[in-house]
């Protein structure tokens, strides 16, 4: 089972809706920025992953300063459409943490979101910030894994909130329960995303954003050894496209046992997706 467990839908225009003009940039230089001016439904979205070879996505919503890019209820419509192939992660206004956590409450409770997700450079504020701690609260108590970015951003945004340590460090310790899923690979930090990832048995790495034959040679060397279940399959799609990034991964020299953690078995379990859910501290 190949699950990706970072995409989101291509949102159409609407009134009301801000654009993401960091977004658009990254996509530019990434050469999928034709992907931004097509918006796919649910069907297609899911004969695309047919033809790639792409199982489930988990879609992400998007709140920026000042509103809603992808609402929940956006990504609701696809899970709705097709819960055979896409689940949601939330998103939430950072900047009001009550609402905040309501918001995070009814994406889980009404839409059955699996995740939650804040990227730091989209808000300026590092994921250790007293903004985000009742959210942390909040995903403990619901078993609910807080998705981030870490390393450095494409937009022209400041890098230095997707530092691994001190910041995602920082949180492991404060909140040990709390399963967290960074993307990006931490780079340039790689090697601090996975140091901190083998300090806290609750934080994973997910792969999004980079194609395969980018990912490190350490990276590489802890999914098949010391760090076999910690990583995951992602590629922020449509930023980067699947049969690529599939292909290259049947090229990485990587055990049968660790690319099926790779592909889906990490994630299935740390999303509690059917066929497995994580263990837990405490539970």
């Amino acid at each position: 089972m190949v699950i990706d467990v970072w995409a989101q839908p291509v949102p159409s225009e609407r009134p009301g809706r801000l654009a993401a003009p960091e977004i658009t940039r990254l996509f530019e230089k990434s050469g999928s920025a034709e992907l931004l001016r097509a918006p796919l439904g649910p069907d297609e979205l899911a004969g695309l992953m047919d033809e790639a070879g792409v199982d489930l996505l988990l879609l992400s919503a998007w709140h920026r300063p000042g509103g809603w890019v992808i609402s929940n209820d956006d990504v609701a419509a696809f899970v709705r459409a097709r819960p055979d192939r896409f689940a949601g992660v939330a998103s939430v206004d950072l900047s009001r943490p009550v609402a905040a956590v309501r918001e995070l409450r009814r994406a889980v409770g009404e839409l059955g979101f699996v995740g939650l997700r804040v990227v730091p450079w989209l808000w300026d504020l590092p994921p250790d910030h007293r903004l985000y701690y009742p959210l942390y609260a909040a995903c403990v108590e619901l078993g609910l894994p807080f998705c981030t970015q870490a390393g450095h951003t494409g937009p022209l945004m400041p890098s230095e909130p997707g530092r691994p340590v001190p910041y995602l460090d920082r949180v492991a310790l404060d909140f040990p329960e709390l399963t967290i899923v960074a993307g990006h690979i931490g780079h340039p930090w790689t090697e601090e995303m996975i140091g901190v990832a083998w300090k806290h048995d609750n934080v994973y790495i997910d792969t999004s954003a980079h194609l395969p034959r980018y990912y490190p040679g350490q990276l590489v060397h802890f999914m098949n050894t010391y760090g076999r279940g910690k990583v995951m399959f992602g590629t922020n799609w449509p930023q980067l496209p699947h049969a690529e990034a599939l292909a290259q991964v049947a090229s990485l020299p990587l055990t049968d046992e660790a690319r099926a953690d790779f592909l889906g078995g990490t994630a299935r379990r740390v999303f509690r997706l059917p066929g497995g859910r994580v263990p837990r501290r405490g539970r």
